[in-house]
């Protein structure tokens, strides 16, 4: 899963991991996290999402980070936006009055990029991570967050050996697995989505679930 990978489907359109309108459950969980208006959100491997003008809609300041500049110029383009593009250590920044997107590795981010978060929405990052990178990420990178720092998660769930990722099945096992004992988590909802995922129907896919979580940093790593 290396980022020419990333860059390629870019490249080539196949972004079938895209959803052109704000995500149900982002709408019906995110008043659960109270983030504070003016709060930094964090959207790591955000493409072009819908749902960060949502976010910047809900009155905060929106922090994404993409791989391909080509997705974080089609973001502000399909929203009426003209940013500001400049460097930014190894990234170039977008930025725009609320939202702001480096393009880049975002193994790359350093603590003084997230240090000013209040809240993080992972709906496309940890799922599109094969196993042998789930815990770098997790460290890594939302190991960076500040203590207090809120985290909307949505996953997948499926037979993984019924389907080649991504987005790749994360179970309720390996979110603790991968959080615990850092972050408090709570599920809020599971939910079976399979008979409105053609897509999965089509490759094989007997059972799919999506679930949503709410996790508070609670120590430093």
């Amino acid at each position: 899963m290396e980022p020419d990978y990333w860059q390629q489907r870019w490249a080539e359109g196949r972004i079938g991991w895209h959803q052109p309108k704000v995500n149900a459950l982002l709408r019906q969980y995110w008043p659960a996290l109270a983030v504070p208006a003016g709060g930094h959100v964090f959207v790591p491997l955000c493409g072009k999402s819908a749902d960060m003008a949502w976010l910047a809609g809900q009155g905060h300041n929106v922090f994404g980070v993409e791989l391909s500049a080509d997705a974080c110029a089609a973001f502000f383009a399909e929203n009426g936006l003209l940013p500001e593009v400049a460097a930014h250590g190894s990234f170039q920044r977008f930025n725009s009055e609320h939202v702001a997107v480096l393009a880049g590795n975002v193994f790359d981010l350093g603590a003084h990029d997230l240090a000013h978060c209040a809240a993080c929405y992972d709906r496309a990052a940890l799922i599109a991570l094969p196993a042998s990178m789930r815990q770098r990420y997790a460290d890594d990178v939302l190991g960076k967050l500040p203590s207090g720092c809120h985290m909307l998660l949505l996953t997948l769930e499926y037979p993984q050996g019924e389907k080649d990722g991504p987005p790749f099945s994360v179970d309720a096992r390996e979110v603790a697995r991968l959080f615990a004992p850092h972050w408090q988590i709570a599920l809020l909802e599971r939910r079976d989505i399979l008979a409105h995922e053609s897509g999965f129907q089509a490759e094989g896919v007997t059972q799919l679930h999506t679930a949503a979580y709410r996790l508070v940093k609670a120590t430093a790593y």
